[in-house]
């Protein structure tokens, strides 16, 4: 579980990356479920974008990833946020001390 002051560091660096996948008419399915897995082993921090042809809620979203111990870092838009803390990071992301 994510502190406050963790997420907030996390939305910061949020703001710089672009979404990587996206969620569309087919929800939420095990090929998205790989693809977030594989990406998040490699870079902890991804943006993903839920196209309005998408009947998926922030809610189903959340609850679907969190089956994954994915952390749900935020939602605004159409977009979400997600955290998993990983041994194999390319650049794995240092919280601040304070």
């Amino acid at each position: 579980m994510l502190t406050t002051k963790q997420k907030v560091y996390l939305r910061s660096l949020a703001q710089k990356i672009k979404p990587v996948a996206q969620i569309g008419k087919e929800g939420l399915s095990d090929n998205l479920m790989e693809t977030v897995l594989s990406y998040l082993k490699k870079h902890e921090l991804m943006k993903i974008s839920i196209l309005q042809n998408s009947y998926v809620t922030f809610e189903e979203a959340e609850e679907f990833f969190r089956n994954e111990e994915i952390e749900f870092v935020q939602s605004i838009g159409r977009q979400i946020v997600l955290y998993k803390q990983s041994d194999d990071a390319i650049d794995p992301i240092k919280f601040p001390k304070k």
